[in-house]
């Protein structure tokens, strides 16, 4: 399951968004504004900012389109 930590008015996190969408990828949006254990795990992790994409032990931060056309190969 791809997870994507995301916050509300976050354009990198919309773009992230609207990738997987173009891809037909499924993904678990968790939003880290309203969820401190997640904003603890996304601080643990090293990253400072939103989005950040999870996909089983991999993880990284900001929008990233060549990551996700990864994952649509994979997801």
């Amino acid at each position: 399951m791809i997870k994507i930590f995301s916050k509300p008015n976050c354009v990198q996190c919309s773009m992230t968004l609207r990738t997987l969408d173009r891809q037909g990828v499924s993904y678990q949006v968790v939003d880290v504004s309203q969820d401190a254990e997640a904003a603890a795990q996304v601080q643990a992790w090293g990253y400072r900012q939103v989005p950040v994409v999870q996909f089983g032990e991999e993880h990284w931060s900001g929008f990233r389109p060549e990551r996700l056309a990864a994952l649509s190969a994979t997801a």
